[in-house]
């Protein structure tokens, strides 16, 4: 079956708008990105080849999945508004093509840039983050912290692991301290060190001053002291490093395996890591929501033209920016769950799109 001549005018003018208005857009914030870091890249010795491949191409990735919502809004809402200022659109309904039929080709246009930034915010640009962030380290921004205090986790089902201080870069810290509790919440043995240190060979840690408390199911505590002794704790030099949970750099596969390690370490990630979780699943959404509501506006013919149709669309597009970073803050720090805080402005917005949809002129 062909696919229908307007179909295709209508297809090939929403895929063609936003391509140009996304290379306008990146050519335009990568000039300002330019000269805002060019006195860092100098200053670093960043090479012109590692600035354009290293980092400014894992940047745009980064980029067109952040803002292509409100780039598909606005290209929608240019080519919609020229063709009801052309009167293209009463002579599509004028031939007896309904306005549903003709929101078809839109449909197709939105699933498909929809897919792309699925697929990319799932697998691509995890590491492109990955990458980038590797590069801002070294060129851009000062050395990330190697030295970290007051670190509490659960290790695995009812033993909690405390350390004063970690020093990531020597693999060693200071004031170490393992609980194990029973089922019950009693605690059934206690293990502290003064300082401990990952051996690389051996892969098990050298603790000093060590102490080992017992306590049996009678209540008779036993004591083990060590001056030196080499442990397998069942505790990695990545449990202590937190710029290993960097959840934007972890492929979908990976960060769903990570939320079920920190609901069992009980380090207070979960919420932020299923918050990235559902922003990859769910925002795509958004690509559609915003297609539909552009058209339902730009399709109505008014005195203002395209400039009245981008000043009302813009508001709408902030609006549903805003609405999103009000419910993510809401879902970090209330109790607002990370599904609900995602969803939620895609629904409102969404019902919205259907309203606008249904009082458009037809």
């Amino acid at each position: 079956m062909n696919y229908p001549r307007i179909d295709k005018y209508i297809l090939a003018k929403y895929i063609k708008t936003f391509l140009l208005s996304l290379a306008l857009i990146i050519v335009i914030i990568i000039t300002f990105d330019v000269s805002e870091k060019l006195d860092r890249f100098i200053t670093h010795h960043a090479t012109f080849s590692q600035v354009v491949v290293d980092y400014y191409f894992n940047f745009i990735p980064g980029f067109v999945n952040l803002y292509s919502p409100l780039f598909i809004f606005i290209s929608v809402l240019f080519f919609t508004s020229k063709m009801a200022g052309n009167t293209e659109i009463i002579a599509i309904l004028g031939s007896g093509i309904s306005y549903m039929r003709m929101l078809r080709p839109y449909l197709h246009g939105s699933l498909i840039i929809a897919f792309i930034v699925l697929i990319l915010g799932n697998f691509v640009i995890p590491h492109s983050n990955r990458r980038l962030i590797e590069f801002e380290e070294q060129y851009v921004k000062s050395k990330a912290t190697n030295y970290y205090s007051n670190l509490h986790f659960q290790s695995e089902p009812y033993v909690q692991v405390y350390a004063e201080s970690y020093d990531v870069a020597r693999m060693r810290g200071h004031k170490f301290c393992r609980e194990r509790f029973d089922a019950e919440g009693h605690m059934i043995q206690r293990e502290t060190a003064n300082n401990f240190e990952y051996d690389t060979v051996q892969h098990k840690w050298n603790c000093s001053i060590y102490t080992l408390r017992t306590i049996d199911s009678n209540g008779i505590e036993s004591f083990q002291h060590e001056s030196q002794i080499l442990l397998d704790l069942n505790i990695e030099p990545k449990d202590f490093n937190l710029l290993s949970k960097r959840i934007e750099t972890m492929p979908t596969p990976e960060l769903i395996q990570y939320i079920e390690r920190e609901k069992l370490r009980g380090t207070g990630l979960v919420k932020e890591a299923h918050i990235e979780l559902y922003q990859r699943l769910l925002n795509p959404l958004a690509i559609i929501v915003m297609t539909f509501i552009g058209v339902a506006i730009a399709s109505r013919k008014s005195r203002g033209g395209i400039g009245m149709h981008l000043a009302i669309g813009i508001t709408l597009a902030f609006g549903f920016i805003v609405f999103m970073k009000i419910t993510t803050v809401f879902a970090t720090g209330g109790n607002l769950s990370p599904f609900m805080a995602v969803l939620l402005p895609q629904l409102i917005f969404g019902l919205a799109t259907i309203v606008l949809i249904y009082k458009a002129p037809k």
